[in-house]
């Protein structure tokens, strides 16, 4: 009997271990992955021909300023929205910028005032400015082609959803 259960505790210890199943949330170590975009919750805006872009909102004059400085991308149906507590004239530049964004100026309304396409990145200091000529109370960054590819531009109504979270200031 002593033989028999050496003989099976054997046979467990060099059989295979059984296969682990790899659950959705496990990632090898060498993989890098991104959350997918929540198109269904959160800040989000509703371009007229219905895309839908996840946004993340800046409304405070340090994340305005750091904005997508240093980013190496933006990933599919996402953007930056840059709230201001005022209407103004608001120049953009794209220092440290790692990108080419396409920029649309936005008014109380939600109707886009000025569109500017494929905004280079700048890795100088003296970076150019870019500014829409007219008043706007957002600025939505988005990759560049973007725009063109939703047909964007001046008179556009955008609808913003769950954006009413942050004040600026």
């Amino acid at each position: 009997m002593k033989t028999a259960l050496a003989v099976t505790l054997l046979m467990f210890a060099c059989s295979k271990p059984a296969p682990v199943a790899e659950s959705s949330t496990t990632v090898p170590a060498n993989t890098a992955t991104e959350a997918p975009v929540n198109l269904t919750s959160g800040p989000r805006i509703t371009m007229p021909d219905g895309a839908v872009y996840a946004v993340e909102v800046v409304a405070d004059p340090e994340e305005r300023s750091q904005g997508l400085m240093y980013r190496d991308h933006l990933r599919p149906n996402a953007g930056m929205l840059f709230a201001f507590p005022d209407d103004d004239v608001y120049a953009f530049w794209m220092k440290n910028t790692l990108i080419p964004l396409d920029m649309l100026w936005i008014d109380v309304n939600k109707n886009v005032v000025h569109v500017k396409h494929d905004v280079p990145p700048c890795k100088i200091d003296d970076c150019p400015s870019y500014s829409p000529g007219v008043s706007a109370r957002y600025v939505l960054e988005l990759a560049a082609g973007e725009a063109k590819k939703h047909n964007l531009k001046a008179g556009d109504k955008l609808t913003f959803i769950e954006t009413d979270t942050v004040t600026p200031r």
